[in-house]
């Protein structure tokens, strides 16, 4: 049963104005191999923003937003070995979805030169 669905579509401008500008903006909101990624591709701030947006839609999936000490930080956004995105997820986050039993979290990006976009859907197993 599907008890989640959140998407985010976002400019990649506005990631990347963060990113360069804002002091620690990178570290608060990407893990370090985010970052590494992120950092090893031609068009940084696509991949970047993508994320974030990820991040933004798990939240809305979650019906939560960003609070009750959840953090943008413990959702990190990786690759298996095929290039398929996948959420993982750490400290109080993780501990909360937890909460929830047993769910499977879904996550598709798509980024263009201007715009990313990410869908994210939680079903309970």
């Amino acid at each position: 049963m599907i008890i989640g669905i959140g998407t985010d579509i976002i400019e990649v401008e506005r990631v990347e104005k963060q990113v360069s500008k804002n002091k620690g903006f990178r570290e608060k909101v990407f893990s370090p191999s985010e970052i590494e990624y992120c950092e090893s591709k031609k068009e940084k701030g696509q991949y970047y923003a993508v994320r974030f947006a990820a991040k933004e839609a798990f939240f809305k999936a979650l019906g939560t937003g960003w609070r009750n000490g959840l953090a943008f930080s413990e959702i990190e956004i990786i690759n298996d070995d095929m290039g398929k995105p996948e959420i993982k997820l750490k400290g109080k986050t993780k501990k909360f979805v937890e909460k929830m039993g047993n769910v499977k979290i879904f996550v598709s990006l798509s980024h263009i030169k201007y715009f990313v976009n990410a869908m994210v859907i939680i079903e309970k197993l």
